[in-house]
C-alpha cells in the first residue's frame, strides 16, 4: 500500500493557511473532483484524499497531533468516523450547494454503508419477479405494471416508527452515535475500537413509544403499483429494477430483480438478434423457381425462390430480426429452404419423372 501523502501537499496549503484558506482551497479542489463534474478514473481516489485531508486540518486539535505526530498520530487517535465526523458540518454546506448534500456525495463515493463517515445505512432486501414475455415483445418491448407484495413505510408514523405525537429519543449509552467506543494507550497515541451500542442495536436512538401499525418497525407489509419497462432485443436472464424492492426507513430500499423468461415461438427460432424461419417448398418450385409469402415478426415478406435451389438454401432478409438491446440496429431474418420430396407418386407422376430422368441424361 502506498504511503499517505503530507495532508498539506495534498491540499495545497501550508502550515500557517487560515481555516477559511484551507475551507477555499478544498472547495476548489472538491468541485474539481466532484463525480458529477469529473469523470476520469482517478477522480475518486483524488476526492477521497482532499476530503481526508481537509477533515484533518479544519479541525483544531486533529491539525495540531497532525502537526506534532503525522499522520501516525492522527490514525492511532482516530477512527474514520472520529476524523470525518467533525468535518460534516462543513462538508454539508460545501456540497449542499453544489449538488448534492454530504451523505449523497460520500455515499456515491464510498458506497451506500457509507465508508466509515459517521453514519451508516441499511438496506432493504431484493425481491425476485420472474415473468415470460413473447418474442414480438422482444422486437418491440413492453411495458409492465405489476402489483407487488413488499414491505413499504409505514403510512400512520411515516417510517419513523414511533406512535404518531411521539418522537424518537437519543440512546445516552451512545449519545446518539450508535457505537460505543474503547481505547487503549500505545505509547504516544492511543487505539480506538468501535462496536455497535447494544441499548440501541446501533441506531442511535430509541422509540419509547412505538406506532401500533408497524409496531415500531417503520414499515409494514403491504402491496404498491410498480411500472417497469422490458427494454426491446432482451433475453431470458435477469434484469434489476433499482430501488423498487423492500424498503427500509431511513436507508436504501432493495432492488426488484426481474427474471425474464422469452417464451419459445411455434414458427420462428431465435439466435441472439437474428431469426430463423424454415419455409417449405416443393421440388418442382425449387427446380423451376417461385415466389412465396413468409411471415416475420412485422407481417410478412414476400421472397423469391431462385431456380435451381438447393436444400437448405438460405435467404436474408435484412432487418426482419430483433433489435440489438441499448442499441440501435436489428439483427436479420434467415430464411432456410426446406425442399419437399413427395413420398407417393401416382402412375402419371412417375412416368413424367421416368422422362425426365430419361432426357437428364
Amino acid at each position: 500500500m502506498a504511503a499517505k501523502r503530507d495532508y498539506y501537499e495534498v491540499l495545497g496549503v501550508s502550515k500557517t493557511s487560515s481555516p477559511d484558506e484551507i475551507k477555499k482551497q478544498y472547495r476548489k479542489l472538491a468541485l474539481k473532483f466532484h463525480p458529477d463534474r469529473n469523470k476520469s478514473s482517478e477522480a475518486g481516489e483524488h476526492f477521497k484524499e482532499i476530503s481526508e485531508a481537509y477533515a484533518v486540518l479544519s479541525d483544531p486539535e486533529k491539525k495540531q497531533i497532525y502537526d506534532q505526530h503525522g499522520h501516525a498520530g492522527v490514525d492511532g487517535r482516530y477512527t474514520s468516523d472520529d476524523i470525518f465526523q467533525g468535518a460534516r458540518g462543513d462538508f454539508s454546506d460545501i456540497f449542499g450547494r453544489s449538488g448534492g448534500g454530504f451523505d449523497n456525495i460520500f455515499e456515491s463515493i464510498f458506497g451506500r454503508s457509507g465508508g466509515g463517515f459517521g453514519y451508516s445505512q441499511q438496506r432493504g432486501s431484493d425481491i425476485l419477479y420472474e415473468t415470460s414475455v413473447k418474442l414480438e415483445d422482444v422486437l418491440h418491448g413492453k411495458k409492465m405494471e405489476i402489483d407487488l407484495q413488499k414491505q413499504i413505510q409505514c403510512d400512520i408514523c411515516n417510517g419513523s416508527g414511533c406512535k404518531p405525537g411521539t418522537n424518537k429519543k437519543t440512546c445516552t449509552t451512545c449519545n446518539g452515535q450508535g457505537q460505543v467506543r474503547q481505547s487503549r494507550n500505545m505509547g504516544f497515541a492511543s487505539f480506538v475500537t468501535a462496536t455497535p451500542c447494544s441499548a440501541c442495536r446501533g441506531q442511535g436512538s430509541i422509540i419509547e413509544t412505538p406506532c401500533s401499525e408497524c409496531n415500531g418497525q417503520g414499515k409494514k407489509k403491504g402491496t404498491k403499483k410498480i411500472t417497469f419497462d422490458i427494454p426491446p432485443g432482451i433475453d431470458s436472464g435477469d434484469y434489476t429494477v433499482p430501488e423498487e424492492g423492500n424498503e427500509i426507513p431511513g436507508g436504501v430500499n432493495g432492488d426488484l430483480i426481474v427474471r425474464v423468461r422469452v417464451q419459445p415461438h411455434t414458427q420462428f427460432n431465435r439466435d441472439g438478434k437474428d431469426i430463423f424461419y424454415d419455409q417449405d417448398v416443393s421440388m418442382v418450385d425449387a427446380a423451376l423457381g417461385c415466389e412465396v409469402v413468409v411471415p416475420t415478426l412485422e407481417g410478412t415478406e414476400k421472397i423469391k425462390v431462385d431456380s435451381g435451389s438447393q436444400p437448405n438454401t438460405i435467404i436474408k432478409l435484412k432487418g426482419k430480426g430483433v433489435p440489438h438491446i441499448n442499441s440501435r440496429g436489428k439483427g436479420d431474418q434467415y430464411v432456410r429452404i426446406v425442399v419437399n420430396i413427395p413420398q407417393k407418386l401416382n402412375k402419371h407422376q412417375k412416368s413424367l419423372l421416368d422422362e425426365f430422368q430419361k432426357t437428364s441424361d
